[in-house]
């Protein structure tokens, strides 16, 4: 089994990666990685498997290797990035068929789920009931979102390459991730990492007023946990030919729990009180404008039926809460190194 991997340097990619390898250190993988810098900690660490240099640009190196590969697993910039996504779609359709097709697994982010309050201009705003999308209840308004949606373009890419011919797909959305992850080079995370990084700059926890907005969480291990088992489906004879798990409709949400951003600014400000770092355990409300995230002032909701039902997927990691002190002690340690 050969397999195709981008991004293997950053914090989703580098966790799927280890995972795979974890599981499965007998297949070919091929990493793709910008230049030689960037790949030196990757070889290091995975010496035997295959290198090819390139950014999401190198159309030509993409195709080739999408083409070549049973499994290509895209995590670089993959939410965002067009180009990358047409020449994994164009590279799969070229190298398979519908009787032996290529499989894509693909990262998006239910970050394309804070669209209504982006489109109504709601921050701090609780979320409303329309506002959650079950990932196969409402698997039609998952696979409908507006083209404006935040993602939503590049998942237009992924999903009309199922009609191209040899090219099955899976979107993963993950929520906030959390947890240091396993890869070579990025272990960190950047929603809740980012306002532990902020609080302890400013001395107090900031909250995007009113304070009222939600998401929900994963820990970076359970994603990891879930490649392994969507590469397993896809060399599952019977799996792989499901439509629910590879095709069109094959979006999943992941979650371990739903928190609100005023909790977890709660949270890190009482820890870092606690370790000392800041004078007293504070929050404040601020402005959207003032947020180092802005998705703190927006809401996710999602339900993560679809890994539950089809793959088995279990989350097993530790709660966001409980990771709070390790949270709050690691950004002080990396903000003491810059």
């Amino acid at each position: 089994m050969a397999a195709h991997t981008n991004k293997t340097s950053g914090y989703i990619g580098g966790e799927a990666f280890y995972s795979l390898y974890e599981a499965h250190s007998d297949y070919e993988y091929t990493l793709l990685v910008r230049n030689e810098e960037r790949g030196k900690p990757v070889a290091e660490k995975y010496p035997k498997v295959r290198l090819v240099y390139g950014t999401l640009d190198s159309a030509d190196v993409i195709e080739k290797e999408a083409a070549a590969a049973d499994i290509v697993v895209h995590t670089a910039n993959s939410a965002d990035n067009i180009p990358s996504a047409r020449a994994i779609a164009k590279g799969i359709s070229a190298g398979h068929t519908d009787e032996k097709p290529g499989y894509w697994i693909h990262v998006c982010g239910t970050g394309i789920l804070q669209w209504y309050d982006q489109e109504f201009n709601r921050t701090g705003q609780p979320p409303l009931p329309e506002q959650k999308y079950h990932d196969i209840d409402d698997i039609d308004r998952v696979l409908t979102l507006p083209h404006q949606a935040e993602h939503r373009d590049v998942d237009e890419v992924v999903l009309q390459a199922n009609q191209t011919g040899g090219v099955r797909t899976l979107i993963v959305g993950p929520p906030t991730i959390y947890g240091r992850g396993r890869g070579p080079v990025n272990q960190r995370s950047m929603q809740v990492y980012n306002l532990a990084k902020q609080t302890l700059e400013g001395g107090f926890a900031p909250i995007v007023e009113p304070g009222k907005t939600e998401w929900d969480n994963v820990h970076i291990h359970d994603l990891g946990a879930f490649f392994v088992l969507a590469v397993d489906a896809a060399l599952n004879p019977e799996k792989s030919k499901n439509p629910e798990i590879f095709g069109p409709r094959a979006y999943y949400f992941l979650e371990h729990g739903t928190h609100l951003w005023a909790d977890v600014a709660k949270w890190i400000a009482d820890e870092a009180a606690k370790q000392g770092l800041i004078e007293k355990a504070e929050t404040k409300t601020v402005p959207h404008s003032q947020a180092a995230c802005k998705t703190w002032g927006w809401n996710s909701k999602g339900v993560a039926a679809r890994a539950k039902k089809y793959l088995d997927w279990e989350p097993k990691g530790k709660s966001l809460k409980d990771e709070i002190p390790e949270v709050v002690k690691s950004e002080a340690a990396r903000l003491k190194t810059k």
